[in-house]
C-alpha cells in the first residue's frame, strides 16, 4: 500500500494544492475548474493538455469543469469556431454537462463592477490613444507616467463611462483604465485598460454593447461568478495574476478564485501560435483547419490520431512549473501504442510491381485465412483472395541485392504474408527504360500459410494483394510540416521551414478488397507500412481515400531502449 509520501510524490503540483485544500475544506470542499477557449480559430494540441488537466481534475475530484467561451473580441468570433470547440472536447471524452457559458453572459455584470471600481476610486476613464497609452506605460527598466486623465473626478469619470456603454463615442476615443500604479515593477499593474470602444456586432449580444471588457479584467470575475475553485492557465499568464488577485480584491465577488499556472505544451517541427495557424490556413499552405499535417485537434482527428493516444500522451508529459520543448516523437510513440493494441492488420501496396506465379493453376482463386490483429484475441480473422498474379512493393525485390537484403531476389526463397512460400526466377523490364514491370516466380504449393514439410524456415516476409482482385485508392503520406525542430528560429519567418515533402499522394495504391467499404475515421495498419485512416473530407461510399496516421517506425521507443529506460 502507498503511504502518504509516496502518494504526495505521485501527484502533480495542483493536485497537490487541490488535496490540501479539500483536506481544509476551502472553497466548502468543492472543486469547480473551467477551460476557457476564445471561439477566435480551431482548438490544438496544446489545448487538448489543459482539457485532459481542468477536465480530468473535475472527475478525479468529483467536481465540475465549466466550458466557458471568452467572447470579448466579436470581430474575430465565429459561430463555426464555437462548434468546431464543443466537438472537439466531446471527442477527447470530456462533456461539460449543463456548465456551459459565455463571458457575453456576464456582460452586465462586469459593467457594474467596472462602476463599482470608479465609485471607489480606483478607476478612471482616459482619453490617451493606444500610442500614448503604450508610450506613458515606460519600460521595464523605466517607469510609466499617469495620464492627465488620472485625475478626473468620480462623477465625471462616471458620466464618462455611462456615455461610452451608450454609443456616444468613436472607437479608441475613450478606454476604461485601472488606477494601480504607473511605477510598479510588472507592466501590466501599470493602469491595465478594462473597457474599450467597440462598435462591432456580436454573434450572442449583437449591438447591445458598443464597450467590451478586458479579457484580464472578464477572466478573474468570470471565474468568482461561476464559482471556480481553481483557475488553472498557462504560464505566460503567471505575471497576470497579480493583477487577477487585484480584481477580485477591489470588485469583492462572493466568490474568490484562485489562479494556478502551468507550463504550456511545446512540440518541436511544429507552430501552435493561433496566429501563425492562421496565416497557414488564410495563405493556402494547407487545406484547412483541418488538415491532417495542422496540429489542431480537427486535424490530428482526421489523420487518424485517436482520443485515446492524446490522453495518455498528456498523462505522459505530466503538469510541470517550467516550459519545455517536448518531442514529437513520444506523440507518435503514443499513437502507436494505442493504434497496435485496436488497428485491423490489412495489406495494402503503395509502390506497385507485378509479380507473377508461373506454376501457380492458371485461373483458380483461394480465400486465405488472415487475423485481423494478433494483439488481440477477439478481433477474429478474415478471408482475403490469392491468385497467381499479385502485386507486391517495388523495394520488396532487387536483382542485385546487398548483404542483410532479406526480401526476395533472384534465386532467393521469400514467404508472401498468409499465403506460400515463393522463389524469383526472373524479370520483365520496359525496353524504353530498363525498369523492371513483372517479376516471375514458383510456389511451393506445400507451403500455405507458411508451413512445409521439410520444415525450412526463410528470412524474408513480404505483404501482397491479388491483382484481379485489388481495388484502387488514393493513398496521402504526411510527414512533418515543418523542416525546423523550432520553426522560423533561423530567419525569423518560420514560412520559410514549411516542409515542401510534407504531403506525399500515392494516387492508385493496390488494396485488399475488403478495404472497398472502409468507413470514414476506420483506422487500419497498412502491414510493413504503417497506420492509416479513411478521410472523413474527400472519401465517398465505396471510394475510400486514406491518410498515413503514422509510420511503423517508433523513434521515442528506439531511443528509451538506448537510454536504458
Amino acid at each position: 500500500m502507498m503511504d502518504n509520501n509516496e502518494k504526495s510524490a505521485s501527484l502533480n503540483f495542483i493536485e497537490r494544492i487541490i488535496e490540501e485544500d479539500l483536506a481544509n475544506n476551502k472553497h466548502g470542499g468543492r472543486v469547480v475548474t473551467r477551460f476557457p477557449p476564445e471561439p477566435n480559430g480551431y482548438l490544438h494540441i496544446g489545448h487538448a493538455k489543459s482539457i485532459c488537466l481542468n477536465f480530468g481534475l473535475a472527475r478525479k475530484y468529483s467536481g465540475r469543469c465549466h466550458l466557458r467561451y471568452d467572447d470579448t473580441n466579436p470581430e474575430k468570433e465565429e459561430q463555426e469556431y464555437i462548434d468546431s470547440i464543443e466537438e472537439d472536447v466531446r471527442w477527447l471524452g470530456f462533456d461539460w454537462g449543463e456548465h456551459k457559458y459565455f463571458a457575453s453572459d456576464y456582460f452586465e455584470e462586469l459593467y457594474q463592477f467596472a462602476v463599482k471600481l470608479i465609485k471607489k476610486g480606483k478607476a478612471y476613464v482616459d482619453s490617451l490613444s493606444p500610442e500614448e497609452i503604450r508610450e506613458y506605460r515606460g519600460t521595464l527598466t523605466k517607469p510609466g507616467r499617469e495620464s492627465p486623465d488620472r485625475s478626473r473626478s468620480i462623477e465625471e469619470n462616471l458620466e464618462l463611462f455611462e456615455k461610452m456603454r451608450a454609443g456616444e463615442f468613436e472607437d479608441g476615443e475613450y478606454v476604461l483604465r485601472a488606477k494601480i500604479d504607473m511605477a510598479s515593477g510588472n507592466l501590466n499593474m501599470r493602469d491595465p485598460a478594462l473597457y474599450r470602444i467597440k462598435r462591432v456586432q456580436h454573434h450572442r449580444t449583437g449591438e447591445t454593447w458598443p464597450i467590451y471588457p478586458m479579457y484580464d479584467f472578464t477572466h478573474p470575475l468570470s471565474d468568482a461568478l461561476e464559482g471556480v475553485t481553481h483557475s488553472i492557465c498557462t504560464l505566460e499568464f503567471e505575471d497576470h495574476r497579480p493583477l487577477y488577485d487585484w480584481v477580485i480584491q477591489e470588485c469583492e465577488p462572493e466568490y474568490r478564485p484562485q489562479q494556478y499556472e502551468f507550463a504550456r505544451l511545446n512540440l518541436n517541427y511544429t507552430v501552435m501560435s493561433k496566429r501563425k495557424l492562421l496565416r497557414l490556413v488564410k495563405e493556402g499552405y494547407v487545406d484547412g483547419w483541418d488538415d491532417p499535417r495542422m496540429p489542431t485537434i480537427s486535424g490530428i482527428r482526421r489523420r487518424g490520431y485517436t482520443p485515446q493516444a492524446i490522453r495518455d500522451f498528456a498523462d505522459r508529459i505530466g503538469v510541470a512549473k517550467a516550459n519545455s520543448t517536448i518531442d514529437i516523437a513520444l506523440l507518435e510513440h503514443c499513437v502507436r501504442d494505442d493504434l497496435n493494441a485496436r488497428a485491423p492488420r490489412v495489406m495494402a501496396v503503395l509502390d506497385p510491381i507485378k509479380l507473377v506465379i508461373d506454376n501457380y493453376p492458371q485461373g483458380q482463386v483461394e480465400w486465405l485465412e488472415a487475423e485481423n490483429n494478433p494483439e488481440d484475441p477477439q478481433a477474429g480473422s478474415r478471408k482475403i483472395p490469392f491468385s497467381g498474379q499479385l502485386y507486391i512493393e517495388r523495394d520488396d525485390f532487387m536483382e542485385e541485392p546487398p548483404k542483410k537484403f532479406f526480401r526476395l531476389a533472384p534465386g532467393r526463397e521469400i514467404r508472401l504474408k498468409h499465403a506460400y512460400y515463393v522463389t524469383a526466377t526472373s524479370v520483365e523490364k520496359d525496353p524504353q527504360t530498363g525498369e523492371i514491370t513483372t517479376v516471375h516466380c514458383e510456389y511451393d504449393p506445400h507451403s500455405r500459410g507458411g508451413w512445409t514439410e521439410d520444415g525450412r524456415k526463410v528470412k524474408g516476409t513480404c505483404h501482397w494483394v491479388s491483382a484481379a482482385h485489388a481495388i484502387e485508392a488514393p493513398v496521402n503520406l504526411y510527414d512533418h510540416l515543418f523542416t525546423a525542430e523550432n520553426p522560423g528560429e533561423r530567419t525569423g519567418n518560420f514560412i520559410d521551414d514549411l516542409n515542401p515533402d510534407s504531403l506525399k499522394v500515392i494516387q492508385k495504391a493496390k488494396l485488399e478488397p475488403s478495404l472497398q467499404e472502409a468507413e470514414a475515421g476506420q483506422i487500419f495498419q497498412f502491414m510493413r507500412k504503417g497506420y492509416f485512416c479513411v478521410d472523413g473530407t474527400h472519401s465517398r461510399p465505396g471510394q475510400p481515400v486514406f491518410n498515413r496516421t503514422v509510420t511503423l517506425k517508433d523513434t521515442w521507443a528506439k531511443l528509451k531502449k538506448k537510454m536504458g529506460v
